[in-house]
């Protein structure tokens, strides 16, 4: 997890990106039945020291800041609990995996619902395909929602980021274990990878709660 880069939620503005945090933007790529299957790197900026990334939907120079929060009076109020991933998460236990989810945090990015879903295929007995699949549809979720263990050793199986943010379509990636602290101060909880919003109408703020797909 890395300590040094930060980001911090500013009071009803914009994300304060610190200490050279690598920006990129990434699509998905869907496979022959149209299918998320993967991620791909389309875009890399200048690594900058310090920049603001916009969480009200409205700056004109996206995915950076313009100021335009202050004429659309955005309330960027902050309504996510801080409570640890494992205690809001739903466990699923398979064969050979452990499956935990916290539905809330979905972006509906849809890598899960690819060969019948990501619940049916741990809970498929000892099939080594259903497994691999499983597995990388889980590492691909985003947002983190969905996290996959081995359910004999009990080791989570992560991608491994360089801390990193993505732009990808609908929310902010944060990659690699990056700190995001509230505008009161307060860090969330650290993880592999998280979704921020930056449509401004999440009500799971500062996270992504999928919303921006119903615009």
């Amino acid at each position: 997890m890395d300590k040094k880069r930060k980001i911090e939620v500013t009071l009803d503005g914009p994300y304060l990106v610190l200490e050279n945090v690598p920006l990129q933007e990434e699509e998905i790529v869907a496979d022959a039945d149209s299918a998320p299957l993967k991620w791909k790197l389309c875009k890399k900026y200048k690594v900058k020291e310090k920049y603001k990334l916009c969480r009200c939907g409205h700056s004109k120079d996206k995915p950076f800041c313009d100021g335009s929060h202050l004429e659309s009076n955005f309330n960027g109020t902050e309504i996510a609990k801080n409570i640890p991933f494992d205690e809001q998460a739903d466990v699923f236990v398979g064969p050979e995996l452990i499956l935990k989810d916290v539905l809330k945090l979905c972006t509906g990015a849809g890598f899960c619902h690819r060969a019948g879903g990501i619940w049916d295929l741990v809970e498929s007995p000892h099939n080594t395909k259903a497994k691999k699949v499983a597995i990388e549809e889980a590492c691909n979720c985003p947002s983190g929602r969905l996290v996959i263990s081995d359910k004999k050793t009990h080791q989570v199986i992560e991608p491994k980021f360089e801390p990193s943010i993505s732009v990808i379509p609908g929310p902010l990636w944060v990659k690699g274990g990056i700190p995001i602290k509230s505008a009161k101060g307060k860090t969330y909880e650290i993880r592999n990878r998280v979704t921020l919003c930056r449509c401004g109408r999440s009500k799971n703020k500062p996270f992504c709660d999928g919303f921006h797909n119903q615009i």
